[in-house]
């Protein structure tokens, strides 16, 4: 039975995916990959192919036709990794913003902590991000307050996008009914999850910003987060 597996959006991702993924492959634990690419202009899905011939059972592509949103991206990554018989299933950006040292942390939180979901938290001590402008930290840091306001939910960084999801959990949630494609999906996720009362863990990581690349982060994913956590707890009040 497969173990662990890592999805990796991407959309122009040329300048880190190889390495990203050699860093994972590098780790004590095994890990597979699965690179969820939608269309990238820089040729990011090529570059996969040409590391599948190094990596040929590790190292999985699925390809999109356009970009369709970061929520989108990992739905259709979950499906294919329930399909394939995943026990753990990993959300992870391209960009080395997250160290692929901390998904053996992640695992061991939900293979021998028991939790049903680990999150790799910029905020459980304090804030623990580099090289961030401060407006962008108070921006991040005040969304996660304004969602545990809304929500109810104890987690510290309700946006965070670096996690481990135990098989069941993706299972039990209707992935054909995540509304949002942005950041917000992040949210969505894990309120849905702590709606049906799943052990959710918060792990201490150090979030580091990219270094090559463009941030994806816009305006309208920014008021897609903002009213739509409203909209979600509103909906939620008449669902139970």
């Amino acid at each position: 039975m497969k173990d662990a597996i890592v999805i990796i959006p991407t959309y122009n991702e040329i300048e880190n995916i190889e390495a990203i993924i050699n860093a994972v492959f590098s780790l004590s634990k095994t890990f597979d990959v699965l690179v969820v690419d939608d269309n990238s202009p820089d040729l990011t899905g090529e570059a996969v192919k040409l590391l599948q011939k190094k990596y040929p059972y590790q190292l999985f592509l699925e390809s999109r036709t356009e970009k369709s949103g970061l929520g989108t991206a990992y739905i259709h990554g979950f499906k294919w990794s329930l399909e394939n018989n995943y026990q753990y299933i990993f959300e992870m950006d391209a960009d080395f913003s997250h160290n692929p040292k901390d998904l053996i942390r992640l695992y061991n939180t939900c293979h021998i902590e028991k939790a049903d979901i680990a999150i790799g938290s910029r905020y459980i001590k304090g804030v623990n991000v580099v090289n961030w402008p401060l407006s962008r930290v108070i921006l991040s840091y005040g969304a996660s307050i304004y969602v545990r306001l809304i929500t109810g939910m104890k987690i510290k960084d309700t946006t965070a996008g670096f996690i481990c999801y135990k098989r069941h959990v993706l299972e039990a949630l209707n992935l054909d009914e995540i509304k949002f494609a942005g950041y917000a999906f992040q949210i969505e996720m894990k309120f849905k999850a702590y709606l049906k009362q799943f052990t959710i863990k918060e792990i201490p990581v150090i979030f580091t910003d990219r270094v090559k690349g463009e941030s994806k982060l816009s305006s309208g994913i920014i008021s897609e987060a903002i009213f739509g956590v409203i909209k979600m707890r509103f909906n939620s009040l008449f669902q139970k």
